[in-house]
């Protein structure tokens, strides 16, 4: 199951002289900033960590794999380990009734090198005999530093991503996943049927054979009623597609960076309607511009979100299409790179 085998953290753990210390220190700056994770698994492995210390307290947040960006509910520190606990309620029927327990979540961290951590994760069962362990490494996160200017000489060749004919330039991001995409008509459709009374069946996610750093993207998407995708940028920041007209302003509505950046207004057109969107990666900093409205003003990017094929911000990579959650359909996606 794992592909990060743990000998590779034990060479680390010895290449860097970290031994557990027999002093502690109790001091929290090590590990104050951002980190870029890499989780133990075989697919869905970035994650990704905050620790701030503000009025005397310190405050971690989380992104583990697939899911939105937490709030942990406790960081502590102690002899120059980072323990994070996180926990959530359940209940548990008994023949007296209904018992409520609140089954916690805890990570313990090491600073292994300059900018590097090794940590452990454990996730308890919840009939409480045993936890599953995943090892994890961190990679520290330099800040963003100012927003850059981008100017019109900046850009270059427009790349057309749809030839109007077939699916050449894309394939299926996973290996033995249904595919639910086709090109009808010049327009990229994904229909992901389940057959109502049978079990689910997994829809992959589609991508470009190219990989990209910093551009302009454009394209044209028609999300039905109910339904949801998502443009994964560089392969690790979802711009979500959403039925969410009439809804209020939320990260993981429509054209949100999801879970990170909630629009500052909406734009978005009803469910049936083709919708234009343009989005501008550049040197961690996005702008999201739906149906000519700029909804995200060059804000910058504070990690990877939740599906992630990396957690690292610096290398090029595809664009993505989330197939797996609803019929989407997209036309006119034009990418023009920034070139400087």
């Amino acid at each position: 199951m794992r592909t990060i085998h743990f000998q590779s953290f034990l060479i680390v753990l010895a290449l860097c002289g970290t031994a557990i210390p027999s002093k502690a220190q109790e001091s929290a700056e090590p590990f104050l900033g951002a980190w870029a994770l890499s989780l133990d698994y075989d697919n869905n492995h970035a994650g990704w960590l905050e620790l701030k210390q503000a009025d005397g307290y310190l405050d971690a947040s989380l992104l583990w794999r697939w899911a939105s960006v937490y709030p942990i509910d406790y960081a502590m520190i102690q002899d120059d380990v980072l323990r994070l606990f996180h926990g959530n309620d359940m209940v548990r029927k008994t023949e007296e009734g209904e018992r409520k327990l609140h089954p916690v979540q805890w990570y313990e961290i090491h600073k292994v090198g300059e900018g590097q951590l090794v940590g452990w994760a454990y996730f308890p069962k919840r009939d409480g005999l045993g936890a599953e362990k995943v090892v994890f490494t961190g990679k520290r996160i330099p800040p963003e530093g100012p927003p850059p200017q981008i100017k019109n000489s900046m850009f270059g060749e427009e790349i057309q991503l749809l030839n109007g004919k077939d699916l050449q330039g894309w394939e299926l991001n996973e290996k033995g996943a249904s595919n639910g995409w086709s090109l009808v008509d010049g327009v990229l459709v994904n229909n992901p049927v389940q057959k109502e009374g049978e079990a689910h069946i997994h829809y992959g996610n589609l991508r470009t054979t190219a990989t990209f750093e910093d551009f302009k993207l454009k394209l044209e998407v028609n999300v039905p009623e109910g339904s949801n995708s998502g443009v994964y940028l560089r392969g690790i920041y979802e711009i979500q597609i959403m039925d969410s007209y009439g809804g209020e302003l939320d990260s993981h509505h429509m054209g949100g960076l999801y879970s990170r950046i909630a629009p500052s207004e909406s734009a978005e057109k009803p469910a049936g309607e083709w919708q234009e969107m343009e989005m501008i990666l550049y040197k961690r900093y996005l702008t999201v511009i739906l149906n000519g409205k700029t909804i995200i003003d060059q804000q910058p990017v504070r990690g990877v979100t939740g599906g992630a094929l990396t957690s690292d911000q610096f290398s090029p990579g595809p664009i993505l299409l989330q197939g797996d959650h609803g019929k989407v359909s997209y036309r006119k996606l034009v990418l023009t790179p920034i070139v400087e």
